[in-house]
């Protein structure tokens, strides 16, 4: 087994699954230490209206684009949930597709036919994925919001370092009292927002919130009186 994956065909799929325990251990690690890894995919996204579900967003439909990070389920659920799930059915469905065909055939199929083959193989278990990781979080029916909706509302910093170009996730409620997910960087240049600092979202540019550190504790996003 051990040749497989080292194998140069197989290389990119061993890869694949050192990056997602990678992931794994140093999220572990930086719940110990209250931080995070730093996370700005999502400022890739397409602007989008948010979903009526409690805690996600999603995409309109109204380019190719979006209804396909839509298929994936981005913005369904946290991103880092669906890079490990990519990462680790990539890799797992490469070296078993592999190691399939080296028992029938004795031979590997070269890494620039097999690469583009596992990961079309892999987009489906993706979305099926984050299917099940959608279910069994909690889920409330509420009325749908706007982006700009959030705006003057409190978010808190649940994934990396916030600093200017380069986005934390965080979470934010809207006015029904449910959560949701988004990518939020300071408003200051040179201003950090760590893991659990809590920030006044004061505008948005595309798929990115930009807020300042919030001060007042009355408009905490663990005040009982805030909606």
């Amino acid at each position: 087994m051990l040749s497989l994956a080292l194998a140069s065909e197989n290389l990119v799929f061993s890869i694949a699954l050192v990056l997602m325990l990678m992931i794994a251990v140093l999220e572990g690690v930086a719940a110990l230490f209250g931080a995070g890894m730093s996370s700005a995919l999502e400022s890739l996204l397409p602007e989008s209206e948010l979903s009526p579900h409690a805690e996600v967003g999603a995409f309109e439909a109204d380019s190719a684009l979006s209804r396909f990070l839509g298929w994936l389920r981005i913005g369904e659920v946290p991103i880092l949930m669906l890079l490990v799930i990519f990462l680790l059915s990539f890799g797992l469905a490469g070296l078993l597709l592999q190691g399939l065909l080296a028992t029938l055939t004795g031979s590997l199929a070269p890494g620039w036919l097999a690469v583009p083959v596992v990961f079309l193989l892999s987009l489906p278990v993706v979305r099926l994925g984050g299917g099940i990781l959608q279910a069994i979080m909690p889920r409330d029916e509420t009325t749908a919001v706007t982006g700009d909706s959030l705006l003057g509302r409190i978010a808190v910093i649940t994934l990396g370092t916030a600093r200017s170009q380069y986005p934390a996730e965080a979470r934010v409620k809207d006015q029904h009292g449910y959560s949701h997910y988004l990518q939020l960087e300071p408003d200051t240049e040179g201003d950090e927002f760590e893991q659990g600092t809590e920030v006044l979202l004061l505008s948005r540019q595309g798929a990115v919130y930009k807020g300042i550190r919030n001060s007042n504790p009355h408009l905490s996003d663990q005040d009982p009186n805030r909606s």
